[in-house]
């Protein structure tokens, strides 16, 4: 357990690094996009090699297929909710974190606005990571630390331009460094916790229930990549950013048979 508390908290501190990153500057867009790419192309290695063949070995191929659907069914429906939500705030101008109305700062806001914009930002937050660092938390139960430390660097590394640009978004908005700082506050905690529930998931499951839920967070991961971070890399950095997915992919693929 307290391995999981460990990883799920070193995961999800990219989140707060990059929000100060996001606070302090306003990093170039094709940077962040390519640091962006190259965490996609590890966590599409990870979810490849590391959840989804640890789910095969584990249980049935009907659990591990239903539980991947169904993952990423979930992420699908609870975003597309957060999205609506957000949208109501006449401060943002298209589903891009940075994508502002102009002179965003001044344009009206009713509080009702706010509110639920803001709520639907810090769900969206910790919905980003909570299938992510709950994959940590599983994989420690279902193969210990090596497994773990694949998901960890995976993790961080997806998070540091996810927080970074959600942060320089609500920058120019108009919210405080406070507010800011405290949703990406908030969103640690919660993904670090998701960890720790990965963990305490697996105790008493049948091997099929294990693989199920390997599988449905490894869904969960490869529905935000294809509706958030791959798109956003592509559209700040262009074609080249394939070369950073690719480079993501085989450092992590190493990483997991040098340690695994």
């Amino acid at each position: 357990m307290a391995d999981a508390l460990v990883y799920g908290f070193l995961a999800s501190s990219g989140l707060l690094i990059g929000a100060l990153i996001g606070l302090v500057g306003s990093p170039p867009r094709r940077l962040v996009a390519v640091v962006m790419a190259f965490g996609s192309g590890v966590l599409v290695s990870a979810l490849t090699f590391d959840l989804m063949e640890e789910a095969f070995e584990k249980g049935g191929v009907a659990y591990v297929v239903a539980g991947f659907l169904v993952g990423a069914l979930i992420y699908v429906v609870i975003d597309h909710l957060l999205e609506r939500m957000a949208a109501k705030s006449p401060r943002r101008g298209g589903r891009d974190p940075q994508d502002v109305a102009p002179g965003a700062r001044a344009v009206e806001e009713s509080p009702e606005e706010a509110t639920i914009s803001g709520t639907a930002l810090l769900v969206g937050a910790v919905l980003d990571g909570i299938p992510e660092n709950a994959a940590i938390g599983i994989s420690l139960h279902a193969e210990g630390r090596a497994l773990g430390l694949v998901l960890l660097a995976a993790v961080f590394l997806g998070n540091l331009p996810e927080s970074i640009s959600s942060s320089v978004g609500m920058r120019q908005t108009g919210r405080s460094r406070g507010y800011v700082l405290a949703v990406w506050g908030v969103a640690v905690l919660s993904t670090t916790l998701a960890a720790v529930a990965g963990y305490a998931l697996l105790g008493g499951l049948s091997q099929d229930m294990i693989s199920a839920i390997l599988a449905l967070a490894a869904g969960g991961i490869l529905a935000m990549l294809a509706d958030t971070m791959m798109p956003e890399a592509f559209r700040h950095g262009g074609p080249f950013v394939a070369l950073g997915t690719t480079v993501g992919f085989v450092c992590a693929f190493l990483l997991s048979h040098l340690i695994g």
